[in-house]
């Protein structure tokens, strides 16, 4: 589609007369504000790693010690070298080359830089020796001791100003490694509700023999590891749970973020592209830049901002095994059934994004004259892609399905069918493209008058869509619907849902608002008279490739119809009402999981919710065994007629505070599970068999839970603006007969909740899930009678 004369810089024909040489203007004007913007990002780079690398320090500091040490050694009449040259001379004859006041002064700048490196580092180091100080996680909620707050000022104080992304990188903590005897300890008191007296007996040895015998031999690997590297779990992790994955990664391991609940800014589908690409690639730049302002918690305490760095320009790219032996099999129930070498492929610089709609691909670029497109020049360019009416490739329109089945076969189509030509270079355009659009063809959005349809409607949209309109492999999907609706559906193994969603908000607060449309519904702005449009990915597939495709689909569409989604809204209450009861509305929630799970089962199971890590170095994830035998207490409690309000209240008070305790304890790198996930990784490289290790793996997490986090709450104005809410985002079910569940707390009334299970199961229904949960929430609230206190008083 795009203009052939520009394609090219110069043509030239041999003539009788020589070569006639043609010169296109336009296409070598275009080339050197490519180059100028090129060698700008890399002055940037280099900027931002001066400064992140000097950090607490910086140049502006440099410049005051040198003045200050040079007007110091004045005024004594030091001098300002400290005899360095004195000494010097005694073997060089300095005073040939430099005068007695060049001397002067290279000397005072060379000990004053060394003072204000020596500074530097001596800032940074006691800065991370006080975020290693974990105490203020634990006092008690709403109240900071004074030992607390004079932390605080200490942090701020040796923080250094205005800190930028990755400023504090190099001050974080080191996960630490906790002791086998306190693992061990910690998982047999998660383990004793869900288990009989024979079973937690016979657990209990098992336990006991590995913390004598084999549990400190691993533990020296990893402590050893520790020491060598940023994170002892981290690159396990992703190698491990993510990319060694053979199954589909569609459903088993990609997310969704919603749109907003209740508004539609424009019906355009081109206009809401416009805008929210634009918005994305404006925190691109921010992204590039380091300008982004770093997670602080309570404003002060840092949080590690490394999975940020492979946001854009990356894809996940399958591989067979390729002789690489696996040293282990998991039996870990988030995501890996068996093995393979996939890898993650990040671009530094990427300047287009790739588009499908109806079947075809587009290769769009998202800069011209040396500057990003405007959101009505990005309209311009996804109306031409919305009126072309040429037909799909053979094969071309299924393509997308290799990236939602089984790996393997991908991998293999991927090495034999689009490894060179045309195939290689369509493919390229895709996997190193910003991110991906998908142009929807179909109309998904909240409906007061069906709710529920509408709403799981959209959310199994987003997770899967039709298995072949989403490329699954891309760090994130962009789908916009003909409607206006749009939402992501995210990949997981380069980063988790608090940094995707936290570009999500930038997103949704910069559409309406700061872009905005105009009364017709069009991005503001004119469009480009001169825009080179999109560039149609060229295809050469063959049918043995379609054959391989087909099949993929089928793998992908069994697995979508499986899905069981339920979204719902809970507007009855929320953290403002919790907060009068004085319990964490977290701790809240997940109490009423375990009431709603034991009423709609009838038993207790192994339950996983995802906590961070990021007070440390390259951290990501920690699990809380949120099923506590104080929990269990409580439901049982409740589930006896003949138990008071009295004794239930207390025994839900003695909950909330148990599960506050793990999530501290898991947010300090004192959890259970990453632990024991890295020992049994190391017994596995020695060739050492601990069944104690092997059974704690293999048990299932049939109720998997997280909740999404309102990080920029300073965007969102609910109060005066309520319907612009985000309806947060899910995950699929991670057992085959057991639910996922996500939820978010929005302002002081909402909580929105995304429960997801199989229809194959006859143990689960996510509707009939939902219903309890809401029941639950309700029924626990009332165990606090906020009415009778109002009316007392």
């Amino acid at each position: 589609m795009a203009e052939a004369h520009q394609a090219v810089a110069f043509q030239f024909t041999v003539t009788p007369d020589g070569i006639d040489l043609h010169l296109c203007h336009e296409a070598l004007r275009q080339i050197y504000l490519s180059g100028l913007h090129s060698w700008k990002k890399r002055f940037i780079r280099f900027k931002n790693g001066v400064m992140t690398g000097v950090y607490p320090g910086s140049p502006s500091g440099l410049l005051v010690v040198l003045v200050g040490y040079m007007s110091t050694t004045k005024y004594a009449k030091i001098d300002p070298s400290l005899g360095i040259f004195t000494k010097l001379s005694t073997h060089i004859p300095i005073s040939k080359y430099v005068t007695e006041e060049g001397q002067r002064i290279v000397g005072g700048v060379l000990v004053g830089t060394g003072l204000w490196i020596t500074v530097t580092f001596v800032m940074r180091n006691i800065l991370k020796c006080l975020l290693s100080w974990h105490g203020w996680m634990f006092s008690r909620h709403g109240s900071l001791s004074l030992k607390t707050k004079i932390w605080l000022v200490l942090v701020k104080l040796f923080s250094g100003p205005k800190p930028m992304l990755y400023s504090f990188q190099s001050s974080l903590p080191r996960l630490p490694v906790p002791p086998v005897k306190d693992t061990v300890r910690r998982y047999l008191e998660s383990a004793r509700p869900l288990m009989d007296d024979e079973q937690y007996k016979r657990m209990e040895g098992l336990a006991k023999d590995f913390e004598k015998n084999l549990g400190p031999k691993l533990q020296w690997y990893l402590k050893l590891k520790s020491w060598w590297t940023s994170n002892y779990v981290s690159d396990w992790w992703e190698e491990y749970i993510y990319l060694r994955g053979r199954g589909p990664i569609m459903v088993n391991s990609n997310y969704y973020a919603m749109d907003f609940l209740y508004v539609i800014p424009t019906s355009l589908q081109a206009a809401r592209a416009g805008n929210s690409i634009h918005a994305i690639m404006m925190y691109r730049r921010k992204l590039d830049r380091a300008q982004i302002k770093p997670l602080m918690v309570l404003n002060t305490i840092p949080m590690c901002s490394s999975q940020y760095e492979r946001m854009f320009n990356t894809s996940r790219v399958p591989g067979v095994e390729a002789g690489r032996a696996s040293p282990m099999s998991l039996h870990f129930a988030i995501l890996t059934r068996f093995l393979d070498a996939n890898v993650l492929q990040h671009m530094n610089e990427s300047r287009h994004i790739a588009v499908f709609h109806k079947g075809r691909f587009y290769k769009v670029w998202m800069f011209y004259d040396g500057r990003l497109l405007l959101p009505r020049e990005i309209e311009q360019q996804i109306e031409r892609i919305l009126v072309d009416k040429s037909e799909p490739q053979p094969g071309e329109e299924l393509l997308a399905a290799l990236t939602a089945g089984d790996r393997v076969p991908w991998a293999k189509a991927r090495s034999q069918f689009f490894s060179r030509g045309k195939n290689k270079q369509s493919l390229d355009a895709v996997e190193k493209a910003a991110f991906f659009v998908t142009l929807d063809d179909t109309e998904q959005r909240y409906e007061p008058n069906n709710p529920v349809q509408s709403l799981d409607s959209y959310a199994k949209s987003l997770l899967h869509g039709k298995c072949y309109d989403r490329w699954f492999d891309k760090s994130f999907n962009l789908i916009v619907f003909k409607n206006g609706t749009m939402g992501l559906n995210a990949e997981h193994s380069w980063a988790d849902a608090p940094v995707v969603g936290h570009l999500w908000e930038h997103v949704l607060s910069s559409d309406p608002v700061r872009l905005g449309y105009t009364e017709d519904g069009h991005c503001k702005g004119n469009p480009h008279p001169n825009l080179p449009g999109p560039q149609r990915l060229q295809w050469d597939i063959p049918e043995e490739c379609q054959t391989v495709i087909n099949s993929s689909l089928k793998v992908a569409q069994t697995l979508a119809d499986d899905v069981d989604m339920h979204i719902f809204p809970f507007s009855d209450f929320g953290k403002g009402l919790i907060k009068k009861c004085k319990t964490s509305p977290d701790g809240f929630i997940q109490i009423a999981l375990q009431l709603a799970h034991f009423r709609d089962k009838g038993k207790f199971c192994l339950t996983y919710e995802a906590s961070m890590t990021r007070l440390f170095r390259e951290g990501r994830t920690e699990t809380v065994r949120s099923c506590t035998t104080q929990t269990c207490d409580f439901v049982r409690a409740m589930m006896n007629e003949k138990a008071t309000r009295e004794e239930k209240l207390k025994l839900l008070k003695v909950a909330a505070e148990k599960h506050q305790d793990l999530y501290r304890l898991a947010m300090t790198g004192h959890g259970i599970d990453r632990h024991l996930f890295c020992l049994y990784l190391v017994s596995k490289y020695l060739g050492e068999d601990s069944a104690f290790l092997k059974e704690v793996l293999s048990e299932p997490w049939r109720l998997s839970t997280s909740q999404t986090p309102l990080q920029q709450v300073d965007l969102f104005d609910l109060k005066r603006h309520p319907e612009y809410v985000t309806s947060g985002g899910g995950f699929g079910p991670v057992a085959d007969d057991g639910y996922g569940v996500s939820y978010i707390i929005l302002g002081e009334d909402l909580i929105n909740f995304h429960i997801s299970s199989k229809h194959s199961s006859p143990e689960t229904d996510s509707h009939r899930f939902g219903s309890n949960i809401k029941q639950a929430m309700l029924d626990i609230l009332e165990l606090f009678q906020l009415d009778n206190k109002a009316n007392n008083k």
